[in-house]
């Protein structure tokens, strides 16, 4: 059968499942802990954080490889954060995440610096003053200059830290959730209400927000109902991937998530089918099944913790070439409107990457470029064109006009599009069955 992808640019449940036994839940949360631990061993990329933050939230560990990991974050992360910071870029989500890592080790966040400048300063105070920055951007072009999900976490990362978040700081967010300017171009950006409502929520709780206690009752009100009205007939919010996140920020404002509601439900299913096969994926979901949000880190004090969690030899998997061939159809349409059409016929079960690389090596004119995010390769670059977060413009795959997230087979019509927000989708996760 047919494939067919679209690379286009632009500017700018309730479950009637009876609850699952104890046993198979606990089983099936020390699988997804093990699968956890076993991605820190991957060579590839740098430190991830929010596989730390994860592990560290998770009610069984290895303290050994959660150390060895702790140790990669100061050096290898610290450095790369470093050198963006050199270079003037804005670093608020990595930032923000390596703080939140850090302090769910317990870790003494004062004795971690940064120098910009020729001026040496702790993490918290860096972090501060991105947030400053972020504000400020926001005052002159009404948008962040990262975006709202890494503005959320930095407001979340200084208050679980302990720091008092500007009453001006929290305030942008706040009217950025009443105005809804979360979004991924028309859609609602579930990841990013349910960050803001756990950032909020820590804002409240501290009970640093002096400015109006009522407007922002209202506010966590609002983001609370968002995220239930998204919560799809399968018991997902959102998408699959943005479940772990939504759950978290609704346990964290107080609503009640028992053992089967639809949404527990709906990320244990998806668990079982190994849909949380990415690491970033199982690193937001994995605390939210345990009923643990980022807010937790708060209070984690890491005495008297679990250390039975070992870890079986995992044997390389040996993925045999299909002989059955699937034909991709790609059209290429740039900002300016311009098409052009390309097809290259690749093993079934190949990933998009796989095929954009087939394509690319027929020399047919079809050149494109990736970049590593924690969550995998991203298309950042088709033809020559390229993505820029300063103006806001990035590739974008979908089906039939529906995006793709990660995960998702190309089962029909798949475009790429420009569009004015953040968001790219994974390229090694996109099969070509059909």
């Amino acid at each position: 059968m047919l494939a067919l992808v679209i690379i286009t640019g632009l500017l700018a449940f309730a479950s009637s499942k009876p609850c699952d036994t104890e046993g198979s839940n606990s089983e099936l949360l020390l699988t997804l802990n093990r699968n956890l631990v076993h991605s820190l061993e991957s060579p590839e990329g740098l430190p991830n954080p929010s596989v730390h933050l994860g592990l560290r939230l998770s009610h069984h560990h290895n303290q050994a490889k959660e150390t060895d990991h702790l140790n990669k974050l100061k050096n290898e992360l610290h450095d790369d954060i470093q050198t963006s910071l050199s270079n003037g870029q804005a670093v608020t989500g990595i930032m923000a995440l390596y703080s939140l890592a850090l302090k769910s080790s317990c870790y003494d966040l004062n004795t971690i610096s940064f120098t910009a400048d020729d001026k040496s300063e702790t993490l918290l105070t860096h972090l501060k003053r991105q947030m400053e920055q972020e504000k400020e951007h926001i005052g002159f072009s009404h948008r962040p200059l990262t975006n709202y999900y890494q503005y959320s976490l930095g407001v979340l990362a200084l208050c679980v830290s302990g720091i008092r978040v500007s009453n001006h700081v929290s305030h942008k967010l706040i009217k950025a959730a009443d105005n809804e300017h979360f979004k991924h171009g028309e859609t609602e950006s579930i990841d990013t209400y349910a960050m803001a409502g756990m950032a909020l929520q820590c804002v409240k709780n501290s009970g640093s927000y002096s400015h109006n206690a009522e407007e922002l009752n209202l506010t966590l009100n609002k983001i609370k109902q968002k995220l239930l009205a998204s919560r799809r007939s399968d018991g997902h919010i959102g998408n699959e991937f943005s479940t772990g996140l939504a759950v978290q920020a609704l346990l964290a404002m107080g609503s009640e998530v028992g053992d089967c509601s639809a949404s527990m439900e709906a990320m244990r299913t998806a668990a079982r089918s190994n849909t949380y096969h990415n690491p970033m994926a199982i690193s937001q979901t994995l605390p939210a099944l345990q009923r643990k949000t980022y807010l937790s880190v708060k209070t984690l004090d890491c005495l008297n913790e679990d250390d039975t969690l070992v870890l079986e030899p995992v044997d390389p998997a040996v993925v045999l070439p299909s002989e059955t061939k699937v034909n991709v159809m790609m059209e290429v349409v740039t900002a300016s409107g311009a098409a052009a059409a390309y097809s290259v016929d690749v093993p079934k079960g190949s990933s998009l990457l796989e095929a954009l690389e087939l394509l690319e090596r027929k020399n047919v004119g079809f050149t494109f470029q990736k970049e590593s995010s924690q969550w995998g390769p991203f298309l950042s670059a088709v033809n020559g064109e390229q993505a820029r977060q300063s103006d806001r413009r990035y590739w974008h795959l979908s089906s039939d006009g529906t995006a793709l997230t990660e995960g998702k087979d190309t089962h029909t019509l798949v475009a790429v599009t420009f569009s004015n927000i953040n968001y790219c989708s994974l390229l090694n996760s996109l099969k070509l069955n059909n």
